[in-house]
């Protein structure tokens, strides 16, 4: 398993033989309140995070959105498990599946998203990662997000189609928006290469 930090590559294809399926994994825990008030009331409170993905062609063109108001895309080859209110517990929080085998061929980048349709900002919360893990379960890549701020999405990740390969991407670029549809000029600004 690959640690990446913010804009760093790996290559998936190098890291597991004869990929096929992958598994994006995205996970959160809201910020433990400190304080007397922090005490009193439980010491954390929940964060509705969203994961997202947006298929984009070699220009940036937008594809297909997937997020927890479209579970499935058109073509059946990217799904999203569903919308995790809160971000309690251990583990993935909401996943994303991948059949590399069913996407678009014109499909050159996966853009994996997170956003606060709540409007809850990144300050609350703590430990956001992303994870890939491939069709064996086996964990190729892993990005532990360590920025916190008054931004409400972050372009977390990409998936890229390089000449048969798959190259995925730490991106880690806050911004505004409240909906993947949102963020989707700063996702182009951010994968598209």
């Amino acid at each position: 398993m690959v640690s990446l930090r913010k804009n760093e590559t790996v290559s998936l294809s190098k890291q597991s033989s004869a990929l096929s399926q992958l598994q994006f994994g995205l996970g959160w825990d809201p910020i433990k309140k400190k304080g007397l008030f922090g005490g009193l009331f439980g010491g954390s409170s929940s964060i509705d995070l969203d994961a997202g993905c947006v298929l984009l062609d070699k220009s940036g063109n937008k594809i297909d959105t997937i997020w927890f108001r479209k579970l499935k895309s058109d073509c059946g080859s990217v799904v999203h498990s569903g919308d995790n209110l809160t971000g309690e517990g251990d583990g993935d929080d909401e996943v994303i599946r991948v059949d590399l085998n069913r996407l678009p061929q014109n499909a050159e980048y996966l853009a994996f998203t997170v956003n606060s349709f709540r409007g809850q900002t990144f300050n609350d919360v703590d430990n956001a990662f992303c994870r890939v893990v491939d069709q064996a379960g086996k964990e190729l890549a892993r990005y532990q997000l360590t920025e916190q701020g008054s931004h409400t999405g972050i372009v977390i990740a990409s998936l890229r189609r390089n000449n048969g390969q798959w190259d995925f991407t730490a991106h880690g670029h806050a911004c505004r928006g409240r909906t993947i549809d949102d963020m989707h000029s700063d996702i182009v600004s951010t994968v598209v290469r």
